[in-house]
Parts: structure tokens; C-alpha cells; sequence
């Protein structure tokens, strides 16, 4: 199973929309589109599970792919590191 990033998607794209985009290439588990915490609206990118072959088939025929105006941005997902802790003052 691969997580792949997709960014530069158009605010009006749906779950369903690049699920029926990305199902062409193989098996999609899951689709998340990624919303602002505050406003609740959608940030231009999300993640896309797929079987390994599927994933790797769905970044090489859809990067830079234009999709609802816009250039598509395809590839593997990188883990997330960690947010540096600031260190607290003593009371």
C-alpha cells in the first residue's frame, strides 16, 4: 500500500471526483481531501491510497495532468516529520 500526494487540485474537486480520477490507474483504499481546521474549507491537496503498482502507474500518468483548470502535482507522500517542540519557561 502507497499514500500518494496530490496537490494544486481545483477547491471545487470532491472525494468522489479524484477517487473516479485515480481508480483508473488501480484499486483506491482511501481518499482524503485536506480542509483549514477554522473555515472547514478545502486547502488544494489531499492523499490517495493505493496498491503499490496502482500507485505507481496513477503518479506517472497523472503528474502535471491538468485537471479542473488546474496542473496536477502526483507523487509518492513523504512521511510527516515532527514539529520542533519549543521549550517552555519555568515558572
Amino acid at each position: 500500500m502507497k499514500t500518494i500526494y496530490v496537490g494544486n487540485l481545483p477547491f471545487s474537486a470532491s472525494a468522489d471526483d479524484i477517487r473516479n480520477l485515480f481508480a483508473q490507474h488501480g484499486n483506491v483504499q482511501s481518499v482524503k481531501l485536506v480542509t483549514d481546521r477554522e473555515t472547514g474549507r478545502p486547502r488544494g491537496f489531499g492523499f490517495v491510497e493505493m496498491d503499490a503498482s496502482g500507485a505507481d502507474a496513477a503518479i506517472r500518468a497523472l503528474d502535471n495532468t491538468n485537471f479542473g483548470g488546474r496542473n496536477l502535482r502526483v507523487n509518492e507522500a513523504q512521511e510527516r516529520k515532527p514539529a520542533p517542540r519549543a521549550s517552555q519557561p519555568r515558572r
